[in-house]
Parts: C-alpha cells; sequence; structure tokens
C-alpha cells in the first residue's frame, strides 16, 4: 500500500433509532447515528412491519382481494 493515499480509520460510536449501540471503524471519523440496523430490521428480525400510507394497501385489497364466490358463478 502506499503511503499518505489512504484515509485513517477511526474508531466511532454508531447510534441506532431503536436505542442499540456499537464501535466500529470508519473514515469519517465522527459518531454515526442511522434510522435502522440489523437488530430492527424486519429482514433480520423476522418481523414484517406493513406500512399503510394514505390507505393504499386496503385500497389494494379491496380491489384486488378475494372475490365473492358468486362473481366465479357469472
Amino acid at each position: 500500500m502506499k503511503s499518505k493515499i489512504h484515509p485513517e480509520y477511526k474508531t466511532v460510536k454508531v447510534h441506532c433509532a431503536c436505542g442499540a449501540t456499537w464501535t466500529t471503524r470508519s473514515t469519517k471519523g465522527s459518531e454515526l447515528r442511522l434510522e435502522i440496523c440489523s437488530s430492527c430490521h424486519p429482514f433480520f428480525t423476522g418481523k414484517q412491519k406493513l406500512v399503510d400510507s394514505a390507505g393504499r394497501v386496503e385500497r389494494y385489497t379491496r380491489k384486488y382481494g378475494k372475490k365473492k364466490s358468486s362473481d366465479a358463478q357469472a
């Protein structure tokens, strides 16, 4: 490695919105604040949060949801 061309890695403290904190190394040099981490992300926790913005999910289920059996016979 060439000297004086690589950024310096410093130990920084990371804070997540869920309250989790840990230390890591980064070139940023100051503390990091995250909105989501592996302790609260739905992919890692297995808990799926469905965020309904402006009733879009409800509108979708009304439009494309299960049809009544009387519709199938017609």
